[in-house]
């Protein structure tokens, strides 16, 4: 099991009064080489094993690597319950902006896929520091095409009532808690509407037992991106954590692959 790390996080501050808790390493290998940035689930911190794994395989190649925590996750501030995709998108392009210098490949899992793919669309609008980018489960636009058709009568007028539900959780005894500002405002971020063409190498990863994110979810991003270079890597028999020893060495070979492909 990868332990999470000994040392305490970094903090950034931001103007608005916003902490971001981060944990940064610095490359020491080729300048030129794009860091890496890691963007962590729905309710998911910078101490997961896939962003520990990450930040191993960063520090073995010398290469430049940030997790972190969004607002109202970890150890940043701010209460989960205020939070939504927007804001965590908004902390991410912070954190990026204010602790990375030159290109970036990001690494998004779940959520973190879904504001990856927020961040890279941008970039590639503005001509950006993105230059490449890997999906682990990507849950593109979960609030519109999971959550809200899955609601029930009684569940839509509680949210009418009290702008808020619980949901069940399969990773913790704690319900998850779903605002209407969630809702509402990841009614704002989607992807999946309109053309995505993201002009950089792209590899997506999915496994096939993910309860959480069904297979179908990847073939349909597969097809609905626009990309040079993409691949979706299907593993057969991994659940939607994707962190057992075996899909832990794929995600290694996926980087390296991916790193090669960025570097032409």
């Amino acid at each position: 099991m990868i332990q999470a790390s000994p040392t305490a996080p970094e903090f950034l501050v931001m103007p608005d009064g916003r902490t971001l808790a981060y944990h940064r390493l610095d490359g020491r290998g080729d300048a030129m080489a794009p860091g890496v940035v890691f963007l962590g689930g729905f309710k998911s911190d910078m101490e997961g094993t896939k962003a520990l794994a990450l930040e191993n395989w960063a520090r073995a190649r010398e290469r430049a690597f940030l997790r972190f925590d969004y607002t109202g996750h970890g150890q940043s501030s701010g209460d989960f319950l205020d939070g939504c995709i927007g804001a965590w998108a908004r902390d991410a392009s912070d954190a990026i902006a204010a602790l990375t210098a030159g290109p970036v490949i990001l690494v998004g899992s779940s959520m973190g896929g879904w504001i990856s793919l927020l961040l890279a669309r941008a970039s590639a609008a503005t001509g950006g520091r993105v230059v490449g980018l890997a999906t682990i489960a990507a849950a593109p636009d979960f609030t519109a095409d999971g959550m809200e058709p899955a609601f029930t009568a009684a569940q839509c007028e509680e949210m009418a009532a009290t702008g808020r539900i619980e949901l069940p959780s399969e990773y913790s005894d704690a319900p998850y808690v779903i605002t209407r500002r969630l809702i509402e405002d990841g009614r704002d971020h989607l992807v999946l509407r309109t053309p995505l063409d993201l002009p950089i190498p792209i590899r997506m990863m999915q496994g096939t037992a993910d309860t959480d994110v069904p297979m179908d979810r990847a073939l349909l991003l597969l097809d609905h991106i626009k990309s040079p270079d993409l691949r979706l890597e299907l593993v057969k028999g991994a659940d939607h954590r994707f962190s057992e020893p075996r899909e832990l060495a794929i995600l290694a070979r996926t980087m390296d692959e991916l790193t090669a492909a960025v570097a032409g």
